[in-house]
């Protein structure tokens, strides 16, 4: 490890960034660094934004992509060499926000269906039913899952931006914990790696296995285990949950971030839909088993 990058990672640690914030932060920077067979602290804020240009003129990276790029360097320059406003300080327009696409409840009960096993089938219910991101999701523990009778919850521990929180734990996906638990005696992590059970889930690892499903459910929607996300707070403001309870238990910073849901949901949503908020599982319809 050169130096530089040893810096680098030692004030990402210092400035609180989550660890893959530090992995896509020292990956940018490593990237700019074999484009040019130069150390990056040499180049000047052409050099840099030439570099931009390239990951969107040539590779065609989407925007988000570069301006991820653009925040690395800047946190190069600014936080670990001490340059700040130099010309390397680029600009970083907003990315195109774009819509996810929802699967419906029918989808969501099919996909569960075809999942691999009873891990995966876990795993992804988890992800519906507790809306939570894949990396919170594979960094839960077995004591994070509380299920005493007043409680009923699970605990997030340091989720995105170093936020600790609760999300309520619905009685139908306490059913299925126990039947996982039951079968595969974890132990330490919930959902431990199948290698090493030592060794947290990896999140590719889960979304391959919701990939897998989609597949085998014949979904053309797009998107990743993460629309499982999405789906949990579209169809809990289509069950009439209120969207503050709702941004708490995603995690949000800001009440506005949860709003752009109020796009998604169906303002129309039949009697059928709006009852037992929380059992999202037990309201999906009647699936043939995988």
């Amino acid at each position: 490890m050169t130096p530089l990058r040893r810096r680098m990672l030692d004030a990402l640690v210092l400035h609180g960034k989550a660890t893959r914030t530090q992995e896509a932060y020292i990956s940018a920077v490593a990237q700019l660094a074999r484009y040019y067979r130069r150390s990056p602290d040499t180049l000047s804020g052409a050099e840099i934004e030439a570099y931009l240009l390239h990951l969107l003129q040539e590779r065609h990276l989407t925007r988000s992509t570069v301006n991820q790029a653009g925040c690395a360097i800047n946190f190069l320059f600014g936080k670990v060499l001490g340059r700040a406003g130099s010309p390397c300080r680029i600009p970083l327009p907003r990315a195109p926000q774009r819509l996810p696409e929802i699967l419906s409840r029918e989808e969501i009960a099919r996909l569960l269906a075809c999942a691999l096993h009873l891990k995966a089938r876990t795993v992804l219910s988890c992800a519906y039913a507790l809306g939570l991101r894949v990396s919170e999701l594979c960094a839960l523990r077995l004591e994070h899952v509380d299920t005493a009778a007043d409680r009923m919850c699970v605990r997030v521990v340091q989720g995105k931006g170093a936020k600790d929180r609760y999300v309520p734990l619905p009685p139908d996906l306490l059913d299925l914990l126990r039947t996982y638990r039951g079968r595969m005696r974890p132990r330490g992590w919930l959902f431990g790696a199948a290698a090493d059970t030592e060794r947290a889930l990896h999140a590719e690892q889960a979304q391959r296995w919701y990939w897998r499903a989609r597949d085998a459910a014949d979904i053309t929607k797009t998107g990743g285990i993460h629309t499982l996300r999405h789906c949990y707070a579209t169809h809990l403001l289509e069950a009439g949950v209120d969207l503050h309870s709702i941004s708490q238990w995603l995690g949000h910073r800001h009440v506005s971030t949860t709003a752009r849901y109020l796009h998604l949901a169906r303002p129309d949503a039949p009697d059928g839909i709006r009852r037992i908020p929380l059992a999202l599982l037990s309201s999906l319809p009647a699936s043939p088993p995988h």
